[in-house]
């Protein structure tokens, strides 16, 4: 019954084969699930990831940007040191 149900959700139509083969699938999981509920984790601290995390970005430096007419250098179109598009909205 939980199979349709869910099935439902997902807006799924499941013939009966594959209703039996989902809700022995889904009972296999369970079983798995309440396996390792079995193990003793009361030593095992909690955590959020499997691997330490640490951020990756690199330190925010004052640099120097780039000049206004090199950054227009290759533009197809620059006007009074603006980047000129084409007009979108009327």
């Amino acid at each position: 019954m939980e199979i349709e149900h869910v099935a439902m959700l997902a807006r799924l139509k499941l013939s009966g084969d594959e209703k039996s083969l989902f809700s022995k699938q889904v009972g296999n999981v369970i079983k798995y699930i309440n396996k390792l509920n079995e193990l003793d984790t009361s030593d095992v601290e909690p955590t959020a990831h499997i691997l330490p995390v640490k951020n990756v970005f690199r330190e925010d430096e004052l640099k120097d940007s780039l000049e206004r007419d090199k950054a227009l250098q290759n533009a197809p179109d620059g006007s009074d040191g603006f980047f000129r598009v084409p007009r979108i909205i009327e």
